[in-house]
């Protein structure tokens, strides 16, 4: 619950920020200013990872505009990795597990000065909010099933073929094999499974937090982002089985970007 709240106070604390007038400030003289930038990001977020790229308008040395983008994975908070050990080198797979969700964020923002970086060097802290529509795309989990058949000489059980198969919560469980049931889960379907299935799920986000820019040079672009976002949709995803549907994630991230600013 404490991180729940942490996170909702990394969110919106930079919008309340940015809303303050700052118009005093924007006439400090603080040198030559690149007015454009852009830079790409790797993310680690709570439920999972992911890719980024922003393209920024620096109005002043204070605000600037920036357009955000994202692609990234979002797992289930309660999935689970499981083997099957009847097999060896069995392959990993999540049971329950109906949909993968993949995420494309595009929006729009600023970002606020908070901490000026000496002259000498050091870190740069700016507040930032964005906002924007993301589409989910939830890709259906396949997996590998292995069919049984009883030798009719010894009546011990062989695997008889192995099929791929869209993962059904009211047929595939991991039971002991049975004269009733014989099948059981060999493991995970192949990467690319699914795609030709893909269900779309149009949404908003809202992203705040802070940046931290420590690159020597002022063309550079070299900080660490750490933040959380809101992910809103108003039809629900389902990913896990046995559970309902999510209308909404809340996730926190941390990120690293580099890229370079210019005119």
């Amino acid at each position: 619950m404490r991180f729940f709240y942490l996170l909702i106070l990394i969110t919106i604390f930079p919008v309340t920020l940015m809303a303050q007038d700052i118009s005093d400030a924007d006439t400090v003289d603080m040198g030559f200013l690149l007015r454009k930038e852009k830079s790409a990001n790797f993310m680690l977020h709570t439920l999972g990872y992911g890719f980024g790229y922003r393209i920024g308008y620096n109005k002043t040395f204070y605000k600037n505009r920036m357009l955000d983008f994202d692609l990234l994975e979002m797992r289930a908070p309660n999935q689970i990795k499981r083997y099957n050990d009847n097999f060896p080198n069995p392959r990993g797979y999540f049971y329950g597990k109906l949909n993968y969700l993949y995420i494309l964020r595009a929006g729009i923002g600023r970002q606020y000065l908070v901490n000026r970086k000496p002259y000498w060097g050091g870190v740069e802290v700016r507040a930032f909010a964005y906002g924007g529509l993301d589409v989910g795309f939830a890709r259906p989990s396949y997996l590998y099933i292995a069919y049984y058949k009883v030798d009719p000489i010894n009546s011990q059980y062989y695997v008889d073929r192995i099929a791929l198969e869209r993962y059904d919560p009211d047929k595939h469980f991991p039971n002991p094999v049975s004269l009733v049931n014989n099948f059981d889960i060999y493991g995970r379907g192949p990467i690319l499974s699914g795609f030709d299935h893909i269900k779309l799920y149009p949404g908003l986000y809202l992203k705040g937090g802070f940046n931290f820019e420590f690159s020597s040079q002022n063309d550079k672009i070299q900080a660490l982002e750490i933040g959380g976002t809101v992910d809103i949709f108003p039809k629900a995803v389902p990913i896990m089985a046995f559970r309902n549907p999510n209308l909404f994630f809340i996730t926190g991230y941390l990120s690293f970007h580099f890229g370079k600013r210019y005119n």
